[in-house]
This record gives structure tokens, C-alpha cells and sequence, in this order.
């Protein structure tokens, strides 16, 4: 006998506006796969416009129905407005339904702009996740420094309190130092850094079990603060999948958060416990059989992954054994060294993932566990024959990161793949976002049967975002034109519901729908599976992709060598692996103070003879790009200096001026001074705009505003002096 569904129920649709009906006051909605819908608006409906955490709720109530009319595609072929909207369906004759808009979401105040790829979006999101955990884990205000991390606990309330346990686990403040540690390289915070470097020390002076005899530095699962202030160790897990076992992702996860802060101060000590670790990997958990890979647990006393105390788990390989080491610290550890055996290392996982990992004659699904062998393991545990969605993007998004050091065709491919079939098997495309764990083969209808519920995870989310965003700026063929859009949607659905406005931080967890689900484990902000990592991660890489790889911002970097720090005295600066010659090295400085001696292509800085605990700040440009304005810095007379760079030309550069001028430091500042080494040409236009706006200051400040020019060839000189903007001692 079939259900039949004729009651009421709230949810919520995303998709793009195809009409407006003014007469019955309601609009079309075309879902991500083009199912359409009708809205209609009620006497309750508002709207607010996305925003970020530390940002105010910004109410577009009064112009919704505008925005609503402006949002309708203007020809046919294209998409119009890109919104959420929440509401309820009234069931009506003939199976049909009524959906009532409650509240709407609008992505932007524009038809076709989505604020969360602003340039500054992702930075101003990672400094309210990093205040957040300095207050919840430390309790320190934004202007007091005083960062204890024998007062850290693994596990936080949703309010970001202190649970009564005394547990510190070493992933999770590993994964934490990680956060603060990206936090440092994009907002050059201080405090950030302190939190990462003594972070790192305390997992060191802690956490840390250094064999001397092997070689091998191994890492306690947590230590214990007992109620007197004394430590109790716990040697071998106490998470239930890897009960009194040694797991091959906990030892990868404690480099995460090190080896982040090493490619800042360039620590030696932090090299020396990564190697002893890649060390251990590469006696302990590695198969040296003709099967290769690595096994997922090994024995705590005698270092076997065959003993029979690992039940389960016994002689077993999976996605986190062989693949996670690339994110968690392999990729970071070859930014930071430039050395050859994490690139082989790098390229033994990879092939080893895109040769192992593909079953695409049984599933769209790529198999995660697996004997000794190879050969599948479908009934271990929860696992059993299901897929974890977040971890066939994760996939795809690392593949495509390693395409950019080794251009196989095969890791383009396989990440294309998954990019296509993802899109259809494993992500929401009537609300947004993705799903969580799905059966491999067994389906209800269309859909993938869920195996616990319809939820989705923060963590799985910044897979999606990271993976699309990646894809859409590397693979541009025609059939993969819909990644920016697969991009967008889940981005929106992140940061339109993940984002915790009342307390900081984001859920670990939301319904289907969006609503937060804060119940059990799933209502904390910390625990052992949530830290300061996936959130972090996801707005330090979002922030690159954005930025470098799609919309062609400039990005500033921060580094501080500590003593004894880089040894080689090159310090390696790409932010991540992006596609070779798509960004340079543009400006470099040292304590404020600018510095040449650097290789723009090869991204890394000869550092001078006195580098040590020296801010370092640098710029990355995006290459091929026709004209970039970019904000340097106020000067100690209130001078603001701006970057022109390529050619002042044409509509487009005039708007990328324009918009660079609309910055609260240029607009207070009393003079301009232009830095125009790499500019190439100016127009008409653009020096008539110049007098204009030098007209209006001067005339605002009573006669005291001036402008200066820097580093101009002769062309930019004689342009400059023609349009009487400067006298010939106003160069620079």
C-alpha cells in the first residue's frame, strides 16, 4: 500500500528565480537539477541577505520582492538569481502541493554576486573561529595574551564551555594548532601564532613517544588532567572503531597541526618529529608486501598490524590509512621542504588511491576499506558496504591539488569523476549541500538509501566547497562547466546555515533543511571528532581558490622564522599546489619594511642574515591578469600606497579601481601614493577619474591632499605630469 503524503510539512529549496507573478505575488524557483517550483509570498515572509560570523543580521524584508523581480534571467539559456528559501507545503487535489515562503536567504544584493567570494569573506570568517577557540580553550580576550594549553580539553559545549572531562587528545589539538596556525598565515594575528607555536611545544612536551632505538617518534592517543593537576597518559586509543589499537590516522593527524606551524617559523624541531613520524609509517603501518599501501592499526605493543588483538581491524587498509596523509601534513610538508621524497611519497598515495579505490562497475561510490590484498572488505563495523560522501570529494579535491605538482591524466580523470557522478549521487539538489553516509548500491527509488538519517556534517561540506572550487579553477572543459555552480550551492548552504551567530563557531551538524541539529555528541563545538581543522582549513583554502586561482585577487601571506629556523635560509611561500605559473611573488616585506630578494615564479624568499623572529609579509598575484589595483599600506603620514599593476585600461580596470578605492584606509587616508613598477599603460579615463577624486579630497581636506607617484617608467611619468596630477617632484 503507498503512503500517502497529505499532511503539512516545512523545508526548504534552493535553486535559481525564473519568474515573478506580481498579480498572485509569487516566483519561480528551478532547483539545481532544474526542477521547477512555484514561492508564494505570504503576509509573514522575510528575507535577510547571507552573512558572515561577526557580521549583523542584514534584513532585505522591505526589498525582497524587488530583489526578487531584478533576479529574473534576463534572456532565455540563463540562470537567474541564485536564493534559499524556507517554507511550507499545503497539500492540494491531485497530488500537488502548495509551498509557502517563510523566509528567504539571498546570496548577494546583486543579480549575479555571491558574497561569501568577496576577497576578505573566508579571512574575516577565520579570525572569528580563531577568537572563538582563544576564548573558549583559553579564555582570552582579544587585547590579553595569555594562551595555557594545560587548560585545553578536548570536549566543548555548543557555547564553547569546558565539559567537566579532563581529556586532551593529541589530534585534536593538533588539528586546533593547525586552525591557529593557517589563522596566522592570512591575518599575520600574533596571538594566532602564539597559540600554534605553543600548541606544537606542548604536543612535543606531552604527547610525544620518541624511540631512539627505531628511529620513530609515535604519539599518545590523550593525556588525562587529573583533578590535582597531575597527567594521567593514555597510550592506545579509546575511540570506540580503534579500541586499544594504534591508528594510523591518529598518528597522521598529530603532524597536522605542527607541520602547519613549520612552514611559519620553519622550526627544526618540528622537522625533526615529522620525519621520525614519516618514519614510523614507513616501517610500522606500511605493507611491504607486492600489495603495497599502508594498514590502518597496529598492534600498541608490538607494532603488528597481523596481531590478533586488533579484532576487526586486523591486516586492513582504508581511505585514512593510504589517502589522509596528504592532507592531514604530506602536502603541507612539501610546500614548506620542496624536498623530492614527499613529493614520491605524494605520488606513491595518489597512485596507489587512483588505482585501488575506483569501483565504478558496482557503485558510483569509490570502495573505502579493504584486506590485505586489496580485495573488498563490505562488512567491517559501521562501514559495511556504504560510502562516506565527504570522502569521495575529499578525494577528488586532493587529486586535483596533486595534478598540480604531477599532471597525470589519470588523477584529472578520476577527479572528474567523482566531480560528475558526486553531483548526482551524493549531493542535496533540492536544499543544498551534501549527504553524509549513503548505502553503496541499495537505493529507494532514485536515491541512495541513508544509512543513519538525512543529516549533513560541517566536515563533509568543506570537502564539497574545497573540491569544486579546486576543480572549476583547474579542469575548464566544457563538460565540467557546471563546478563553479556545484561550488556556489553548497557554499551557500554552508554559510547560510552552518554558521553559529548566537554563540561563534559553526554545527557540527544541521538537518537536511538547514535547522541545527544539537543533540548528543553532535551538539558540542569540540569533541574527538570536531576540533579547530575542518572550519580552518576550509576558509584558508577557499580563501586561495577564490582568490588566486578563479577571481584573480592579490592575497598577503604571513611567515616568522623562529632561531635557528629555515636552516637553508629559503623560505618556500605558495600557499598551496596550484597549477604551475598561475601565481608570482609580488611584493615582499620584512618588520614593514620592503624586501627584494626573492624569486617571484619560484615562489620562495632568500632570507637576510638577520631574519629571525621577523614578521614576514607577502603578496601573491594571481599571472595573466590584464590590471589588479591592490591596497599596500598607510604610511606613517597617512599616506595610503596602492599597487597598479598590468594595463589601466577599458571599463572592467576602471571598476577594479574603482571598488579598490572604496576601502576605509584609502578613503581616510591624506594622499595617495601610487606604486606603478609593473604598470604598463593608463588611460585617458582613468587619470580623468584620478582629478576628479584628487579634487574632491583636496577641496574635503581644506587643500591638504597630495598624491605621489613610485616607480613610474617614462610613458607612466609623461602621463601623469600631462594630466597636471603631479609636479616632477612628486615622483618617487
Amino acid at each position: 500500500m503507498a503512503n500517502a503524503i497529505d499532511f503539512t510539512f516545512s523545508d526548504l529549496i534552493a535553486g535559481y528565480v525564473t519568474y515573478y507573478n506580481e498579480q498572485e505575488d509569487c516566483f519561480g524557483l528551478k532547483t539545481s537539477d532544474s526542477r521547477e517550483y512555484e514561492v508564494y509570498f505570504t503576509p509573514t515572509a522575510y528575507a535577510e541577505l547571507v552573512r558572515n560570523l561577526g557580521e549583523a543580521y542584514q534584513d532585505a524584508t522591505g526589498q525582497m520582492r524587488d530583489m526578487i523581480k531584478s533576479g529574473v534571467p534576463p534572456q532565455e539559456g540563463m540562470r537567474g538569481r541564485f536564493l534559499l528559501v524556507y517554507g511550507i507545503f499545503y497539500p492540494e487535489d491531485g497530488n500537488q502541493y502548495r509551498f509557502e515562503g517563510k523566509h528567504i536567504v539571498f546570496v548577494g544584493r546583486n543579480f549575479d554576486q555571491y558574497s561569501f567570494e568577496k576577497p576578505d569573506w573566508w579571512v574575516n570568517q577565520i579570525k572569528q573561529l580563531a577568537e572563538f577557540y582563544l576564548k573558549a580553550e583559553f579564555g582570552v580576550p582579544q587585547t590579553v595574551v595569555n594562551i595555557d594549553y594545560s587548560k585545553y580539553r578536548t570536549n566543548l559545549t555548543i557555547t564553547g564551555e569546558k565539559q567537566k572531562s579532563g581529556r586532551q587528545e593529541t589530534d585534536t589539538i593538533s588539528r586546533l594548532v593547525y586552525g591557529f596556525a593557517s589563522a596566522y598565515l592570512l591575518t599575520g594575528n600574533d596571538s594566532y601564532l602564539e597559540a600554534a607555536t605553543k600548541g606544537t611545544d606542548y604536543l612535543r612536551e606531552h604527547m610525544r613517544f620518541k624511540d631512539q632505538s627505531e628511529g620513530i617518534v609515535y604519539w599518545y592517543h590523550a593525556v588525562d588532567i587529573q583533578d590535582d593537576g597531575s597527567e594521567r597518559k593514555v597510550y592506545a586509543s579509546e575511540f570506540g572503531d580503534d579500541y586499544e589499537a594504534i591508528p594510523c590516522y591518529e598518528q597522521i593527524y598529530a603532524l597536522a597541526g605542527p607541520i602547519q606551524t613549520y612552514r611559519i617559523t620553519g622550526d627544526p624541531k618540528i622537522l625533526e618529529d615529522a620525519k621520525a613520524t614519516v618514519n614510523l609509517f614507513k616501517r610500522f603501518f606500511i605493507d611491504t608486501s607486492e600489495y603495497g599501501g599502508y594498514f590502518s592499526h597496529i598492534d600498541p605493543i608490538t607494532f603488528s598490524p597481523f596481531s590478533d588483538s586488533l579484532g576487526r581491524n586486523k591486516g586492513r587498509k582504508n581511505w585514512n590509512s593510504v589517502g589522509d596523509h596528504a592532507p592531514a601534513y604530506l602536502i603541507n610538508l612539501w610546500l614548506a621542504t620542496g624536498k623530492e621524497e614527499y613529493a614520491a611519497f605524494l605520488e606513491e598515495t595518489f597512485d596507489t588511491i587512483t588505482k585501488r579505490f575506483p569501483d565504478y562497475e558496482n557503485s558510483p561510490f569509490v570502495q573505502e576499506k579493504f584486506f590485505q590484498d586489496w580485495s573488498k572488505d563490505q562488512e567491517w563495523g559501521w562501514q559495511q558496504n556504504r560510502a562516506v560522501v565527504g570522502h569521495n570529494l575529499k578525494i577528488a579535491w586532493n587529486l586535483t591539488r596533486m595534478y598540480g605538482l604531477r599532471n597525470k591524466p589519470e588523477y584529472k580523470d578520476f577527479a572528474n569523476k567523482i566531480g560528475n557522478i558526486i553531483a548526482e549521487v551524493g549531493t542535496d539538489r533540492q536544499r543544498g549541500g551534501w549527504h553524509d553516509v549513503v548505502e553503496r548500491v541499495e537505493k529507494a527509488g532514485k536515491f541512495h538509501k541513508y544509512v543513519w538519517h538525512n543529516r549533513k556534517a560541517w566536515w563533509q561540506q568543506e570537502q564539497g566547497i574545497l573540491a569544486y572550487y579546486i576543480m572549476a579553477g583547474v579542469y575548464r572543459e566544457a563538460e565540467n562547466v557546471d563546478f563553479i555552480r556545484y561550488a556556489r550551492e553548497g557554499t551557500a548552504f554552508y554559510n547560510a546555515w552552518f554558521l553559529d551567530h548566537y554563540d561563534g563557531g559553526v554545527y557540527f551538524n544541521v538537518l537536511a533543511d538547514g535547522h541545527p541539529f544539537a543533540l548528543g555528541t553532535e551538539r558540542g563545538k569540540g569533541s574527538h571528532s570536531m576540533a579547530g581543522y575542518h572550519s580552518f582549513e576550509l576558509c584558508y583554502l577557499a580563501a586561495i581558490y577564490n582568490n588566486l586561482l578563479l577571481f584573480k585577487e592579490p592575497m598577503d601571506f604571513y611567515f616568522k622564522p623562529t632561531p635557528g629556523g629555515f636552516p637553508d635560509k629559503i623560505l618556500r611561500v605558495a600557499p598551496d599546489i596550484l597549477p604551475p605559473g598561475s601565481i608570482k611573488i609580488k611584493q615582499v616585506w620584512i618588520e614593514g619594511k620592503p624586501y627584494y630578494d626573492f624569486d617571484s615564479e619560484g615562489l620562495f624568499i632568500r632570507l637576510p642574515e638577520d631574519y629571525e623572529n621577523k614578521k614576514i609579509r607577502v603578496r601573491i598575484y594571481p599571472t595573466n591578469i590584464p590590471f589588479e589595483a591592490a591596497f599596500l599600506e598607510v604610511t606613517a603620514e597617512n599616506l595610503a600606497k596602492i599597487d597598479l599593476s598590468g594595463d589601466l585600461e577599458g571599463a572592467s580596470a576602471l571598476q577594479e579601481f574603482d571598488q579598490e578605492f572604496e576601502r576605509i584606509e584609502i578613503q581616510e587616508a591624506q594622499g595617495l601614493i601610487f606604486v606603478v613598477n609593473d604598470l604598463k599603460s593608463i588611460s585617458s579615463e582613468a587619470l580623468r577619474y584620478l582629478s576628479f577624486y584628487n579634487s574632491r579630497k583636496v577641496r574635503e581636506s581644506g587643500g591638504h591632499f597630495t598624491i605621489k607617484v613610485e616607480g613610474a617608467n617614462d610613458t607612466i611619468k609623461q602621463a601623469f605630469l600631462e594630466a597636471n596630477l603631479v609636479e616632477e617632484s612628486d615622483f618617487i
